[in-house]
């Protein structure tokens, strides 16, 4: 027998704590992007503003990374609202998954801060990692998907297999983009930097097709 997570009468505070908390992570992870670009500091003798606009230029990694990052987490917290939007239960195992995503969330601001750093040296190691905690970001999002909408889990209402199957579909898009991605810059560095920053416009364009293509329900 079942140790039961909550009382039945407080079962929608208890989800709503849930989902208050997973939104707190997504504000504190967008918050944490921006405090990772510092203004620059220049104090050697008469500051021109070439020197103030050449600094800037140097830290144009910093805000690709930033801009990249940013639009991906709100595209993910997007994707946790519409999915949470559907469940009117909760167990434990869903209680970890959701952890873990939010662990790739969390982590995003130092993965995009050592990527954003070092990608003009064309190293592997930052560009693993990044792409690394993104894909992961996507897999948990497909796997929380898959395991909501599972009908013997009772754990949604109003999710039905075609939009499920949508829902996963763009889940998995931006994982899917990334690992090409990043197979792509073992050979061609140069080309998959260039690639990079169109994953959001990627997600959006492919997931814009399949939702006419399944004439889906409307956001």
């Amino acid at each position: 027998m079942s140790v039961p997570l909550h009382n039945g009468h407080k079962k929608e505070f208890q989800l709503e704590r849930l989902i208050l908390f997973s939104d707190a992570v997504f504000a504190i992870a967008i918050t944490l992007l921006a405090l990772e670009i510092k203004v620059p500091e220049l104090h050697q003798g008469l500051i021109t503003e070439n020197d103030l606009l050449n600094s800037l230029g140097h830290m144009t990694p910093k805000f690709i990374g930033f801009l990249m990052s940013f639009f991906i987490i709100g595209q993910y917290w997007s994707v946790h609202h519409r999915l949470f939007g559907f469940v009117t239960n909760y167990n434990l195992s869903l209680l970890w998954l959701n952890l873990v995503f939010l662990l790739a969330v969390i982590i995003m601001p130092f993965t995009t801060s050592f990527y954003a750093e070092y990608v003009s040296y064309l190293l592997k190691t930052p560009i693993v990692l990044y792409l690394g905690n993104i894909s992961f970001l996507g897999i948990m999002s497909f796997v929380m998907w898959r395991y909501v909408s599972n009908p013997k889990r009772r754990l949604c209402q109003g999710l039905d297999r075609t939009a499920s199957n949508y829902f996963s579909l763009r889940a998995i898009i931006i994982p899917v983009f990334f690992i090409a991605t990043l197979i792509l810059y073992l050979f061609v560095p140069g080309y998959a930097v260039i690639i990079l920053p169109l994953a959001p416009l990627f997600a959006y364009l492919v997931a814009r097709r399949y939702k006419k293509k399944l004439k889906m329900i409307k956001k």
